[in-house]
């Protein structure tokens, strides 16, 4: 007699048999559909049921189902009041898709999206049944919308002209449990990008060139027909810009210098063609020093002040009673005295005091 058919053999298949969890993904044949109701096989552990309202959500996948077909179910409940293990295939269907966006993520695969819609921060996608996010930023130059006035209005009209265009992205970040999937645009011209870019230029090179398009992170260069590259607000200058509207127009001619050509990309400094203000001030400031400075933002952790051209320093806001008292006592672009209690010129920090 085989040990299968035996009482000892039964129970050793029974306790081989895994233990079911509400959540996870469960894999078994369709046994029939009875009017609003799916029966599913799921052997060892019994007979599934998708009815009732994950019946109706996912009745256009339903319709594609027919008696013996393997489908891939989420457990809502382990065993409801006739018995059924309670199952739904759009959750199934859901986590199936974030398992997918994971591991896009981790190979850094190219994926083809239409977008459905468009608002002032970004593009709507729609990936698998799942909402996800391209924002402005992470657009390639070709499709950013380049409006000098900055008017919000004006670049939800620009982007709009990308609904329905079928774009090129990677997964920039994943969150399922917060719902969220962040794309970055790769560009249908990715691969071919590196060789659009000339040999003739390398990094460290200086360039004349004209600035061909304004953004809120920073402005566009020609290098020549065809070739563009970008200058990030951080590479600028060394003081703090906010807006690169308020330097530099469309035809404007700069100079810049190369510090990266990757993926096709070139990245420009104009900063890097003076010298760093930080390495001029090494030992002519010390803790406890009286300085004058002007106030040139605000922000969450208190005032940023400028000493002296490119370098700036915070008063924290714990010195104050509150940021509407802050904003009060240090207006913006207003000139101040201060002491100076921490000074590290290397590292390029500064912090300063204005009740001391």
């Amino acid at each position: 007699m085989e040990l299968e058919n035996t009482v000892l053999g039964k129970l050793l298949t029974q306790s081989e048999t895994p233990v079911l969890e509400a959540g996870e993904l469960i894999e078994g044949n369709v046994i029939s559909i009875q009017g609003t109701q799916v029966f599913v096989n799921l052997h060892p552990h019994g007979t599934g049921i998708i009815y009732g309202k994950e019946y109706l959500t996912a009745r256009d996948m339903i319709r594609a189902l027919n008696a013996g077909d393997t489908i891939k179910a989420k457990i809502v409940e382990l065993e409801n009041d006739d018995g059924y293990i309670e199952l739904s295939l759009k959750e199934a269907k859901q986590a199936l898709a974030w398992g997918e966006a994971e591991e896009a993520l981790k190979e850094g695969s190219t994926l083809e999206i239409i977008v459905k819609e468009a608002n002032k921060g970004g593009l709507m996608l729609d990936w698998n049944g799942i909402s996800g996010f391209l924002p402005a930023s992470q657009l390639n130059a070709e499709h950013y919308p380049r409006v000098e006035s900055g008017d919000k209005d004006a670049i939800v009209n620009q982007l709009k002209k990308l609904i329905g265009q079928k774009l090129s992205v990677n997964v920039l970040s994943v969150n399922p449990k917060e719902g969220k999937l962040i794309f970055s645009e790769k560009g249908e011209k990715a691969g071919t990008r590196e060789k659009s870019v000339p040999s003739k230029y390398s990094v460290g090179d200086t360039i004349e060139c004209e600035v061909t398009g304004l953004v809120d992170f920073g402005i566009f260069l020609k290098l020549e027909e065809g070739v563009e590259g970008l200058v990030h607000i951080s590479e600028m200058a060394w003081s703090l810009v906010e807006n690169p509207r308020t330097l530099y127009k469309v035809g404007d001619t700069v100079k810049a210098k190369i510090i990266e050509i990757k993926d096709g990309k070139i990245s420009f400094s104009i900063k890097a063609l003076t010298a760093n203000p930080w390495t001029t001030v090494d030992g002519k400031y010390s803790i406890g020093d009286k300085v004058n400075g002007v106030v040139i933002k605000h922000n969450k952790h208190g005032a940023l002040v400028s000493i002296e051209q490119g370098v700036a320093g915070l008063v924290h806001i714990s010195e104050f009673e509150s940021e509407k008292a802050l904003k009060s006592e240090l207006g913006l672009g207003q000139a101040y005295d201060f002491s100076i209690t921490t000074f590290e010129p290397k590292d390029q920090k500064l912090t300063l005091s204005f009740k001391a």
